[in-house]
């Protein structure tokens, strides 16, 4: 759980540097800038502690409105957002974003426990969510989930080579540019919800598990959050069905997990 009583003396500086278990894929990453938004200093203080043990740089605020300011001026590899801020609320911040920085990585914490609010944050454009007291060692790898995946995204985004593009049926997904296409439209997908999307028309007809969704996917492996894979599912499936409470694409094996089907997306 998170723990208030942590020691905060040995932090020299705001830019102090504690390589501590980093493996060779972390230390790829290292120096990259996240942004905190927390209006509870003392929580505040504790995120950033644990952030700098993963060899990142920190930037705080206090409001929604000077994040919203530092987010779209600056460059972040991750914001971690907290929902309840003084002005404009986390979920504000988050929508406008997504809005003018599509492919930015959002991390929303919350101490609200309903799956509707868990929902709502999903649908205004988070990639993940944590609701409070969390463990810390989940929250690094998360995180660190989140900025490797950012990474990648980026690598493809600037490659120079052509365009490479997985057609199944009507369905279009182009993997460099990040845009996916259903029967000529464009469909405007999340990050999580395009990595997710992509993970299944490469796998065709194999179902999966939440946990392997976990795994592959967000790449974590923490038991309990399931409802992670659930809440993005129903969400992709509300962009891409006819009638999502009748899914043909992205469809339920019940027992076992959930399967792209190919038919779904021929004719």
């Amino acid at each position: 759980m998170l723990c208030k009583s942590i020691d905060l003396n040995f932090i020299a500086n705001g830019f102090t540097k504690i390589n501590i278990g980093l493996d060779p894929i972390a230390r790829k990453y290292m120096n990259d800038k996240v942004l905190i938004v927390e209006d509870e200093q003392d929580i505040a203080d504790l995120i950033s502690v644990h952030m700098r043990e993963l060899s990142l740089y920190v930037d705080h605020s206090l409001t929604g409105e000077r994040a919203l300011q530092m987010a779209l001026t600056n460059n972040y590899a991750l914001i971690i957002l907290d929902v309840m801020l003084p002005g404009i609320s986390g979920l504000d911040v988050c929508r406008q974003v997504r809005e003018k920085k599509p492919g930015q990585a959002i991390l929303m914490l919350t101490s609200r426990t309903s799956e509707t609010d868990r929902v709502v944050g999903l649908e205004l454009g988070a990639d993940d969510y944590m609701t409070k007291p969390f463990s810390v060692r989940e929250l690094q790898a998360r995180v660190r989930s989140q900025i490797r995946r950012a990474h990648l995204l980026s690598d493809m985004q600037h490659k120079s080579e052509p365009s490479k593009t997985l057609t199944l049926g009507k369905l279009q997904i182009d993997n460099i540019q990040h845009k996916v296409l259903l029967d000529g439209k464009c469909l405007d997908l999340t990050s999580t919800e395009f990595d997710l999307l992509l993970y299944f028309a490469s796998h065709p007809e194999q179902v999966f598990s939440r946990e392997q969704l976990l795994s592959s996917v967000w790449g974590y492996h923490h038991s309990g959050y399931e409802h992670t894979v659930n809440s993005h599912i129903n969400r992709l499936r509300n962009k891409l069905e006819k009638d999502p409470t009748k899914p043909e694409i992205v469809q339920t094996v019940w027992g076992v997990g959930y399967k792209f089907n190919r038919q779904g997306v021929n004719g």
